[in-house]
């Protein structure tokens, strides 16, 4: 099969609105944790999330179009944008019928609906609706947005599959490449719940740290007294590209994308599989399609929310499949930093491993002040400094709400 290139890379983030931005906040560690300006949640049992900062949408789209787009749809766009820009497409040169778009959500346009639910409820009833209700709220318009405002015409969907929905992005996009289907894919994922809705209903599960008085520090992935992931925002893309379509035009290629694979937990609707199973499943077989073994992988962005049985059980699938290969990698969890950006997070953190094999550094699992007896003390979890490594290779989890379990593997490109 042919070989996948990352060409191109774009994000916006709770802890940097670019790539660049990006990089200096997992290089210094930053939490993106801050009290939540979106809605007034003084009520709420959790008062805090990981919001993207100092972002004005008109800075990148028409003021008339983004009344038109829910916040999802406009960071999809920017990041898009972004990651072609810096992959250097020019839709003028390329084939468009073979340029595809794969931008996922796990929840898509909720504050558009929560906003129009409201407004009906306080009309006293009367059908009164945006002409735009339907297409703001759509997993699905963020890729056609994108494949609209450039053209691209080759395959163009959204997948849902909860936290899940852009590693599963990216293993489709890297599929439609090297079967020969597209030449070109833009793969990413794209989310803003942060609404009263969003907070509402992960806090009614309990999923959510309530620790308002130490926000900074409240994403503790792996930390004893860990107790709830804290929601984010956001949205990240990639350019993926047959490896000679992009020699041919000199494309700079950051990586390869060598493997991926995906799963299912059958077990519950939220909680994981106690001993990991799924999720151990889902890193063999990436590592089968990669063709590596577990020696070769130095890097594991862990899914790690920060919750008492997600970030146990996944530490005993990496050790059941990695066996001794285990302590001689590094392990971390970026979400400490940017918070659970949902449907966002599984490019958010294959991107940050791409960094890290550009860079030489493992982003550290920042806010670790306790040690949990449950987990082997022998694990590098990286804990609130980045580290200086050499990366070659890194996998990246993530694992949803569903039992939807993926991964993929990326690779420092050798010709």
């Amino acid at each position: 099969m042919r070989r996948v290139v990352v060409t191109g890379l774009g994000a916006l983030t709770p802890i940097g609105n670019n790539i660049k931005g990006y990089l200096e906040g997992l290089q210094n560690g930053t939490s993106g944790a801050n009290i939540i300006t979106h809605f007034d949640a003084s009520k709420f049992k959790t008062r805090f999330a990981c919001e993207v900062k100092n972002f004005t949408p008109e800075d990148f789209i028409d003021k008339r179009e983004v009344r038109r787009l829910d916040n999802f749809a406009i960071y999809a766009i920017v990041t898009a944008d972004e990651a072609i820009a810096n992959a250097g497409i020019d839709p003028e040169k390329e084939d468009c019928d073979r340029v595809g778009v794969i931008i996922s959500s796990g929840i898509g346009g909720m504050e558009t609906l929560e906003r129009e639910v409201e407004e009906y409820a306080l009309g006293n009833g009367i059908p009164r609706f945006n002409p735009f209700l339907i297409p703001k709220m759509i997993c699905d318009i963020a890729p056609g947005l994108v494949s609209i405002k450039y053209g691209f015409r080759g395959i163009n969907y959204a997948i849902v599959s909860a936290c899940a929905s852009s590693t599963h992005a990216i293993m489709a996009a890297f599929d439609y490449i090297r079967w020969g289907r597209n030449d070109v894919m833009i793969a990413g994922g794209s989310e803003a719940a942060v609404t009263s809705v969003g907070i509402g209903g992960f806090s009614s599960m309990k999923a959510l740290s309530t620790r308002n008085d130490d926000i900074l520090t409240a994403s503790r992935p792996f930390d004893l007294d860990r107790d709830g992931f804290v929601l984010g925002e956001g949205a990240g893309c990639l350019v993926l590209e047959e490896l000679e379509h992009a020699k041919k035009r000199g494309a700079t290629i950051y990586a390869e994308v060598a493997g991926a694979g995906a799963t299912a937990d059958a077990y519950h609707i939220t909680a994981p599989h106690p001993q990991g199973l799924g999720a151990a499943n889902v890193m063999k077989i990436a590592l089968k399609d990669a063709g590596m073994t577990p020696e070769g992988i130095d890097y594991i962005n862990v899914h790690g929310t920060s919750t008492q049985l997600g970030d146990i059980s996944e530490v005993k699938a990496i050790q059941k499949v990695f066996g001794d290969a285990a302590y001689h990698l590094n392990v971390s969890s970026t979400k400490s930093m940017t918070g659970h950006l949902l449907g966002a997070a599984g490019v958010a953190e294959a991107i940050a491993g791409i960094l890290a094999i550009n860079h030489n550094f493992i982003p550290p699992t920042i806010n670790h002040f306790t040690d949990d007896p449950e987990l082997d003390s022998r694990l590098n979890l990286t804990f609130n400094q980045p580290q200086e490594r050499k990366v070659k290779a890194i996998l990246s989890n993530t694992f949803g709400f569903g039992g939807h379990n993926a991964s993929v593997i990326v690779k420092k490109f050798e010709d």
